[in-house]
C-alpha cells in the first residue's frame, strides 16, 4: 500500500497531479477539495493516497488532508455502489464539513445534488454511514455545535480513523483511550498507530 508521495509537483490539474519522486513521475487522481490546496507546480508536497488495485488498471488517489482520504476510504469500503471514482465526485462536489453535516443531519437532497449522486444513493450514502458504523454519532460529537478542544478533535478524528479501517466504534474508543495514557498529547496519527497495536494485541 502506498499511503503518500514526497516530491515535487510538476502538473496540476483539477482532477489528476504528476509528482515527482526521485526521478519517477506518479499520476494521482485527487478531488477538488485537495486541488484548490495545491501549489504552484515545481512546489515539494507531500500528498497521501489511496491505491485503488483492480484487474485492468492500478489507481492512485491523492488527498491533502486525512480527513478528505478517511472520507473517501468511508465512502469505497462502507456504502454499496460508491466506487472511486463516484467516492472522488463527492469529495469533488461537497466539503469534508458540509458532508459531514448533511449525514449527521440525514440531507439525502443536499447530497444528492453532487454530480452523479442520485436520491437513491445519497439515501444509501446516510442509512449505511449512520447506521452500520455509527460514523454519524462521531461527526456530530466533533461539531462545531459541540464546541471541542483541540484534544477532543484529535480523538474523534483517531477514532473516525479506526472506524474506517472497519473496527467498531465502541473498540475504537477504549484503544484510543489507552493510547492517550501513553502517548499524551500526541497527533492523531501517532495516537491510531498506537490503538492499531493496541487492537491486534
Amino acid at each position: 500500500m502506498i499511503t503518500f508521495l514526497e516530491g515535487k509537483l510538476e502538473e496540476a490539474l483539477p482532477t489528476q497531479i504528476v509528482v515527482n519522486v526521485r526521478g519517477v513521475g506518479y499520476q494521482v487522481l485527487i478531488p477538488l477539495s485537495s486541488f484548490d490546496r495545491m501549489p504552484p507546480p515545481g512546489t515539494e508536497i507531500r500528498i497521501l493516497t489511496h491505491l485503488v488495485v483492480r484487474e485492468d488498471e492500478h489507481l492512485l488517489i491523492g488527498f491533502w488532508t486525512r480527513s478528505e482520504r478517511d472520507l473517501y476510504r468511508l465512502l469505497v469500503h462502507h456504502v454499496t455502489g460508491v466506487g472511486p471514482k463516484l467516492a472522488l465526485a463527492i469529495l469533488s462536489g461537497m466539503s469534508v464539513e458540509h458532508f459531514k453535516a448533511a449525514v449527521v443531519a440525514g440531507d439525502t437532497a443536499a447530497i444528492s445534488k453532487v454530480s452523479g449522486v442520485g436520491k437513491k444513493t445519497a439515501e444509501r450514502v446516510v442509512l449505511e454511514l449512520k447506521d452500520k458504523l455509527g460514523v454519524a454519532a462521531e461527526w456530530e460529537a466533533s461539531s462545531a455545535k459541540h464546541a471541542p478542544t483541540p484534544a477532543e478533535t484529535i480523538i474523534h478524528d483517531s477514532v473516525l480513523a479506526l472506524i474506517t479501517l472497519g473496527y467498531k466504534q465502541v473498540d475504537a474508543h477504549k484503544a484510543v483511550r489507552r493510547a492517550l495514557e501513553t502517548e499524551g498529547d500526541a497527533e492523531s496519527e501517532v495516537l491510531v498507530r498506537q490503538a492499531l497495536k493496541i487492537l491486534t494485541r
